[in-house]
């Protein structure tokens, strides 16, 4: 089958006083339809891979391949502009994401209907809450329906309610065989999801293959104080 995603090694770092590569050595391939979880502690490089995937960023050495539409659900802020609307930052998003102007305007209410903003739908963004935020986010990308997901802990936000309606969007994309990357401190969240799994720690693979041993991995390694 077609690679949808695929990352080679070496990915990004940065020149300080001594080298630091916050991705190095990483290498995997997911085939369409397949997801990935990526899990590890806090300052792994979880969140910057999944920026390298959705073309935020750009690797210093290395490549990254994707075939298909890509719709980021990132860190707080990416893609946003505080002094634009709801309606308006649904439409801009849309459109950086690929989709046309006359999509995104008819894409437009769905996702403020999906992300239940109605009564906020021209206010600017910078007055929502956190957790509205997130919901605009999200909704924009189950309204858009691409091809692959990236979801750095976004549905980890909002209400329980609305977690549920997200991850009931999100299991028919699976048997739509939609491709999703989640990262996630949920290692029910991931096992639910992800077929295979990512486990990073500084920035290097210390385990990548099926959900259930890289977790049980990662949980191990917790036991055991690896990361302290």
């Amino acid at each position: 089958m077609e690679h949808i995603a695929g990352i080679l090694p070496g990915l990004t770092g940065e020149d300080s006083f001594e080298d630091f590569w916050a991705l190095k050595n990483i290498q995997v391939n997911l085939e369409r339809g397949e997801s990935l979880g990526i899990i590890g502690p806090n300052g792994s490089g979880k969140s910057t891979l999944l920026k390298l995937l959705a073309h935020v960023m750009k690797p210093d050495k290395g490549s990254i391949t994707t075939n298909g539409s890509i719709a980021p659900v990132l860190e707080l802020g990416i893609g946003f502009s505080g002094d634009l609307t709801v309606k308006e930052n649904a439409q801009v998003y849309g459109i950086l994401m690929g989709l046309s102007r006359p999509q995104m305007k008819k894409l437009t209410g769905p996702i403020v209907s999906f992300a239940e903003l109605e009564k906020f739908e021209d206010t600017k963004l910078k007055h929502l809450s956190t957790g509205m935020q997130v919901r605009l986010a999200l909704s924009i990308a189950v309204e858009t329906a691409a091809d692959i997901f990236l979801v750095d802990e976004a549905l980890a936000g909002g209400d329980m309610e609305f977690q549920q309606k997200c991850l009931d969007r999100f299991r028919t994309f699976k048997k739509e065989n939609k491709t999703i990357v989640l990262v996630s401190h949920s290692m029910d969240l991931i096992k639910d999801f992800c077929e295979r799994s990512l486990y990073l720690v500084k920035g290097e693979a210390r385990a990548f293959g099926e959900s259930q041993e890289t977790i049980q991995h990662y949980i191990d390694d917790v036991n055991k104080g690896f990361h302290q």
